[in-house]
């Protein structure tokens, strides 16, 4: 009801008009600072500007687009064989990087966290400008993926100790919206980036050869505004670390592979979840090579259409589907999260197998389309998910050992899914079987999480306490 009880139809035929603009001032308006508790609000606004510039960077430098310009750059130019390994490498290479997160971890441990961060960006950057130098040959290709490697190895310390700043600086209760908002833009960013670097190679191969240096100069601007932000509560975080026993401690992160299995012994339950996700990532992982392949060489697509297909539609369908996975993931466990969310990898795979056996090209983007709404859950889960078992303190370590296995089967998904294509092209040139495998990993997957969740108290799955 209106305060002043006047009620013509003419203003409220106005306010219907509005509507609309009231709409979409509402949506930007709710990534704006003081959109967002007030104790959160300093922080967010230092690290929302840093979150818009850092993705060109790593636009440029994702699995399915690094794989389809190497596959089309350096196709008649090295064997077959040893192209499809690259791009196995290249696509699995985003997780296969992370495999030094321990080491990051390990590194960071009672030393200040933003300048290790700040430190590992700008070398992600160095790393970014330098496929510009590449030529058209197997030197050249070389370079290339030696670029894109240091870019990936930088970046995975950053992805490990970001999880410590955010368990600082957001409340769990709203620490699911804050990085949706961050991964709201940063797909956006990494559409667009996706979309103009398949346009531009389309027109002239030799675009990369500016297109790297000026995405590695916007990171270091990115970098410039990550510089500024505060961590709540280090200074008491670094006194702990430092003051920690030498034999109490399982949490201490490590460079020793058996502490870390040791770790996995002392918490039983978040290495079960770590079992069912290393299940689900697997599938999702050995898809992403042969399927560059098939778009490539079977349907003949492309710059653009195969970028589009394995990376600019994904990426941008997320923003659609992260404002409705955060507010679930507010709720509930990630177990609970997981046990809903692994099933739209399921759909969209099945989708996928269908689409390759059958020749059916509509569905393969279709199944982009819904590969990004799971994609939208799955960077929630994927940033969040360990801190519903770790503490403050041991965040960074719990992080390690997630993206250090997250890495482990980065190295051997993609690979194992090009051999299985290179096996069976005799008598399946499509694929279709190889296709076939990832899914039953997802499935398998999905089903543990389900498992895993009907262990849980509660409708949510939450502690009291939460």
């Amino acid at each position: 009801m209106r305060p002043d009880g006047i009620g013509t139809s003419m203003p409220d035929r106005r306010i219907h008009l509005l509507n609309p603009l009231q709409a979409i001032r509402g949506v930007f308006g709710s990534f704006l600072p003081s959109s967002m508790p007030y104790l959160t609000r300093a922080s967010y606004a230092r690290e929302l500007p840093a979150w818009a510039l850092l993705p060109v960077m790593t636009g440029i430098l994702e699995g399915g687009v690094v794989g389809v310009i190497v596959q089309k750059l350096y196709d008649g130019v090295v064997p077959d064989e040893l192209l499809y390994l690259i791009i196995a490498f290249l696509t699995g290479l985003q997780a296969t990087a992370n495999v030094f997160s321990f080491a990051w971890a390990a590194l960071s441990h009672r030393r200040g966290k933003i300048k290790l961060l700040v430190g590992m960006q700008l070398g992600c950057a160095l790393c970014t400008a330098l496929p510009a130098l590449a030529s058209n040959n197997l030197m050249g290709m070389w370079l290339f993926v030696i670029g894109v490697v240091g870019a990936r190895l930088c970046w995975s310390g950053v992805i490990t100790l970001r999880s410590a700043v955010w368990a600082s600086n957001y409340p769990r209760e709203v620490r699911a919206r804050i990085a949706g908002k961050f991964a709201t833009i940063q797909a956006l960013v990494l559409a667009g980036v996706s979309a103009l670097i398949g346009v531009l190679m389309d027109w002239d191969q030799d675009a990369y050869r500016w297109a790297y240096p000026l995405a590695a100069v916007i990171g270091i601007l990115g970098t410039a505004a990550y510089s500024r932000i505060r961590m709540r509560g280090h200074a008491a975080l670094l006194r702990d670390e430092r003051n920690a026993s030498e034999d109490a401690d399982a949490h201490e992160p490590s460079l020793n592979p058996l502490r870390m299995l040791r770790f996995l012994r002392s918490d039983i339950e978040f290495t079960k979840f770590m079992s069912c996700q290393f299940l689900l990532g697997t599938g999702n992982m050995m898809i992403g090579a042969p399927l560059i392949i098939v778009l490539t060489t079977v349907y003949m697509m492309d710059y653009l259409q195969a970028i589009a297909i394995m990376t600019t539609i994904p990426i941008l369908l997320m923003p659609l589907s992260i404002p409705l996975w955060s507010r679930f993931l507010n709720r509930v466990h990630i177990i609970r999260f997981r046990a809903v969310h692994s099933w739209i990898f399921v759909v969209t795979t099945t989708i996928l197998v269908i689409s390759i056996a059958t020749g059916w090209l509509p569905g393969l983007w279709i199944a982009a389309v819904i590969r990004g709404i799971a994609f939208g859950g799955g960077v929630l889960a994927w940033n969040l998910g360990h801190l519903d078992f770790s503490s403050v303190s041991s965040a960074s370590t719990y992080m390690g050992v997630h993206v250090t296995l997250t890495g482990l089967r980065g190295l051997l998904a993609p690979p194992l899914g090009v051999l299985l294509y290179e096996l069976l092209k005799p008598v399946n040139p499509t694929g279709s079987i190889v296709f076939c495998v990832a899914l039953s990993f997802i499935l398998a997957g999905a089903i543990g999480f389900v498992l895993l969740s009907r262990r849980l108290k509660g409708p949510s799955g939450l502690p009291e306490s939460d």
